[in-house]
């Protein structure tokens, strides 16, 4: 079965924002011998570093930009395996194995949670009735704690995505038979894909969703699992508008790193 919604024909809109923490093995090289051919050479990755600090002797703290297609996994390679090749003359083996990575966005993560939660009295229905209908497809996780870390083998990860998806010609569908196979592909979805969903905002015209992800998926991947398997569940048909909205966010926001 072919995807309805693949990289080609969908256009996103985005703001992903990272913090990445690499640790060296020894003395940290000057940054203004490598940062301006890291910035070079990570750009064609999808990888933009936009600011670097050292702390504590042998930390090096980057706030980078990517595009939807690039994981938190491959910010990792591109950042460290490019500056070790630039250095690799001063310092053959630079870096140390374990890494801390996590989202930033331009909210944190208890205004973003928040903020979905309340979808429905942001977007209050004329029908009372409908309005009524619509809270029971308003979810709050309590179970899942997008505030602490996730461990992988050499690091530790927050990575946190606010994704938004539009009905087609922005129609509102509000029949329950159709928003309860949504709602129920929603959790299908995140449990096949192991994501930690902590907010399901569901209405007549559009999707909020607040989940943690795992390292390896890139944005790109988590929005099109779910545009096609949302499609899937309501007749295998677009459904929903061929772009999607996706942003980071994490306990801190741009303005703390900035």
């Amino acid at each position: 079965m072919q995807p309805i919604y693949t990289s080609e024909n969908v256009v996103p809109a985005y703001q992903l924002n990272w913090g990445l923490t690499l640790h060296w093995r020894k003395q940290p090289i000057a940054e203004g011998e490598w940062i301006e051919e890291l910035r070079k050479v990570t750009e064609p990755d999808g990888v933009r570093v936009l600011r670097h600090r050292c702390i504590s002797g042998d930390m090096s703290q980057f706030f980078v930009s990517t595009k939807p297609n690039v994981s938190p996994s491959q910010i990792i390679r591109s950042v460290k395996g490019r500056l070790q090749s630039i250095v690799r003359f001063r310092q053959p083996k630079a870096f140390q194995r374990n890494y801390c990575i996590r989202s930033i966005g331009s909210a944190t993560r208890s205004v973003i949670e928040d903020y979905v939660a309340k979808q429905v009295d942001r977007h209050r229905m004329v029908d009372p009735r409908v309005q009524d209908q619509l809270i029971k497809y308003q979810k709050t996780f309590l179970d899942v704690d997008l505030s602490q870390p996730v461990m992988s083998a050499h690091g530790r990860y927050w990575y946190n995505l606010h994704l938004v998806l539009v009905n087609l010609h922005r129609e509102l569908e509000i029949h329950s038979q159709i928003l309860d196979e949504l709602s129920r592909m929603i959790e299908q979805v995140a449990r096949k894909y192991r994501l930690r969903v902590s907010r399901v905002g569901l209405l007549v015209d559009h999707i909020h969703l607040a989940m943690g992800c795992v390292v390896d998926q890139s944005p790109q991947e988590v929005a099109l699992s779910y545009l096609n398997n949302l499609a899937y569940a309501v007749g295998m048909k677009p459904y929903f508008q061929f772009g999607y909205y996706v942003g980071t966010f994490g306990e801190y926001d741009r303005g703390a790193v900035v």
